[in-house]
């Protein structure tokens, strides 16, 4: 058995109806869900993982890919990101990996899914290959898909002081002026992110920038006690 084929029976055997349409109902979904929960989708993927490891990298992206298109509820998506993300194929994660995360982001198109590949997937592509990873994140900073652009801006909310602030002041100059909602929320969290690394150099952007958001420059300012 696959590990699409595992996760996805033991997803259907931990459903839970009456959770479900409540789950769907919050993440504003067209998938319906199982009704399972983080923790006990957690403890399934990685129970399906052991029981059914992927013996080469073609074969680890192409279970992600086939349980990521052909899920009919949302958990079978997350469980798609969740093993990409299995520690045990760390050493796969390369630059020609992004395709896959770019379909993840653009046809998940929505927070739940985006967040996670862009912050802990996309991010450390960027960090490990920045000569390919890069100019794609500059490229997505002004691409009409405004989940491109979030990533672009989100990508290093773990980089800490590893954080390229050129890359970072890019992005969000390229989209400091849109209304919508997630990528002037996006900016604030990364700049809120790296305000605790790098608390003066937030300040002086947020300065240099009048034409930021109220929520943008909200958000990148809470913890400094300005705002």
């Amino acid at each position: 058995m696959s590990y699409a084929a595992a996760v996805r029976e033991a997803l259907a055997a931990a459903a839970d109806p009456a959770k479900a349409e409540g789950m769907r109902r919050y993440m504003k979904s067209e998938l319906p869900f199982l009704g399972v929960a983080k923790p006990e989708r957690a403890k399934l993927v990685r129970a399906a993982i052991a029981a059914h490891p992927c013996a080469t990298k073609d074969e680890w992206l192409a279970e992600a890919r086939d349980l990521w298109r052909g899920a009919a509820h949302r958990e079978e998506r997350y469980a798609a990101t969740d093993l990409t993300g299995a520690r045990r194929y760390a050493a796969w994660q390369t630059a020609d990996v992004l395709p896959l995360y770019e379909e993840f982001i653009v046809t998940g198109a929505w927070w739940d899914h985006v967040d996670e590949v862009a912050a802990n997937r996309v991010g450390p592509l960027l960090r490990a290959f920045p000569d390919q990873i890069g100019p794609v994140m500059r490229a997505w900073a002004t691409d009409p898909d405004r989940w491109r652009r979030r990533t672009s801006v989100i990508c290093q909310l773990t980089a800490k002081a590893d954080l390229d602030t050129d890359l970072l002041t890019h992005a969000i100059e390229s989209t400091q002026d849109d209304q919508d909602f997630f990528l002037r929320k996006a900016i604030g969290w990364a700049l809120r992110q790296h305000a605790r690394v790098d608390p003066d150099w937030v300040r002086a952007f947020v300065d240099a920038h009048p034409r930021l958001s109220p929520l943008s420059r909200r958000e990148a300012l809470k913890h400094l006690g300005v705002g």
